[in-house]
């Protein structure tokens, strides 16, 4: 189908400011004042801001080691992941002094993208990146979420490869090796035997994680960029509703409803949901690099039942892999003293050291290739078996799939996991359970969202003609 136009190509007069837009325009106001007044404190030298206590307590050792090399010193303030970004978002509204170098997840940087390219608050890295020869030496795919219209804009953190995780002890105790799937087709096939009252309550037991809702907006992403689907293109134009994006919503909700049901409600960050898991209730997880520390420290008792695995492909000889989360590092335009933060940055984010910390913290593996053939991705990890996870993670590393920027990515993913939720309730009101059977109605739960996500682009207040 064709695709709509850039949200950036949108027009905006002084006419179209709607009283909403008006009161939005006030609010910014008051959100450029108050960041003068929120007390953070001023001190000589460079300002990092940060969201995660883990990145903090990580980069100690860089820290200290810079401040006894370098000058002028940096400072870290550790801040609520609400307050970062509004800080952040408010010191680019207003051209007021944010940190020198900000650490920001993928959920909330497109926010920095809205407008013209010259009005984004983030220094433009893309020449310095390969004039130094930094974009070789890093994962390209990695970059994806931090570019905009061809421009990056900060140094990626991870890669976060996405791998299937599952109760080897169960699945092997049943015969099942799932080594051996290739596709989904197969391993919903595969499953089925394990369908059933396992532990004897008298409640059915299901065998993955997946299901509606807004816990799951990851996992839907995660499938459809592993098919090949998006839901904006490398020039941030909606593609929504495609057959790419129905087939997974389809095939979703084939394994939700009906007599061939495989998935249960089990989210991540529930501990009902790690009770299920470490009562054998669910067997089957999405897990990208990062999710593997969380699930070592919450639920320990799992350890050495525990095996992962490349996803299975949408289609034979497909990808086998896709990416869930993102972290990058940023200098504000605000700098007053972009070289040597532009210094600190690539001292922190080219670290071996810093790789090795994050891979044994919390698996998560560096961007950085040049770390790739170090040793310690080698070592067995006790938790999955003794499975090498760092070298599995990594082999999949070059397959992550690119994604977008676009600032509407949170809010269509928003309303697609909402065409997911009504086309489950289409399935179970109609009894149609078949992937064929739903595709009709997945395309027009898509056009639906597609329209939505449109509407909402053509409101916003901010956009103007690119140049």
């Amino acid at each position: 189908m064709p695709l709509k136009p850039s949200q950036f190509d949108l027009p905006i007069s002084k006419e179209s400011l709607s009283a909403g837009g008006w009161i939005i325009c006030g609010l910014a106001l008051v959100s450029s004042i108050a960041v003068l007044a929120w007390p953070i404190p001023q001190r000589e030298g460079l300002e990092f801001w940060l969201f995660s206590k883990g990145h903090a307590e990580l980069y100690e050792v860089k820290l200290e080691e810079w401040n006894l090399k370098q000058d002028p010193d940096v400072h870290f303030s550790l801040l609520s992941t609400e307050s970062l970004q509004q800080r952040m978002l408010a010191s680019f509204l207003s051209d007021t002094p944010a940190a020198d170098v900000i650490e920001v997840e993928r959920d909330f940087v497109p926010q920095a993208f809205t407008g013209p390219i010259e009005d984004v608050g983030f220094i433009d890295l893309t020449d310095r990146l390969k004039q130094e020869g930094i974009y070789d030496r890093l994962n390209t795919p990695s970059f994806g979420p931090w570019t905009s219209r061809g421009r990056i804009f900060g140094l990626p953190h991870d890669v976060h490869p996405v791998v299937l995780a599952y109760r080897a002890d169960i699945f092997e105790e049943a015969g099942i090796d799932l080594t051996q799937v290739q596709t989904w087709a197969q391993f919903a096939e595969v499953v089925k035997p394990l369908v059933g009252d396992r532990n004897g309550d008298d409640t059915p037991d299901y065998v993955i994680s997946m299901w509606t809702g807004g816990a799951y907006r990851s996992h839907l992403e995660a499938l459809m960029l592993q098919a090949g689907g998006a839901l904006f293109d490398e020039q941030e134009r909606m593609q929504i509703n495609t057959e790419i994006n129905a087939r997974v919503l389809a095939t979703m909700v084939s394994w939700m409803v009906g007599p061939d049901r495989i998935a249960m409600d089990a989210p991540e960050f529930d501990p009902q949901a790690n009770q299920m898991r470490l009562d054998g209730r669910v067997l089957v997880s999405l897990m990208p690099d990062w999710l593997g520390g969380v699930w070592e420290l919450n639920m320990p008792a799992l350890s050495g039942k525990i095996k992962i695995m490349p996803l299975p492909a949408w289609e034979p000889g497909g990808r086998r892999t896709s990416v869930w989360g993102g972290t990058m590092l940023g200098i504000p335009k605000t700098t007053e003293d972009f070289d040597n933060a532009w210094k600190f940055a690539t001292h922190l984010y080219l670290s071996e050291e810093v790789a090795e910390g994050l891979y044994r913290n919390n698996y998560i593996i560096s961007p950085v290739k040049d770390y790739w053939d170090r040793a310690f991705y080698d070592e067995p990890i006790e938790f999955f078996c003794g499975q090498p996870a760092g070298r599995m993670f990594i082999d999949l590393a070059p397959q992550v799939p690119m994604r977008t920027s676009s600032p509407f990515n949170t809010y269509a993913k928003d309303r697609v996991a909402n065409a997911l939720f009504l086309l489950r309730e289409y399935a179970k009101d109609t009894k149609k359970y078949t992937p064929e059977e739903l595709m009709d109605e997945a395309h027009r739960q898509l056009q639906i969202a597609e329209d939505l996500v449109t509407r909402k682009v053509e409101r916003n207040v901010f956009l103007r003609s690119e140049p």
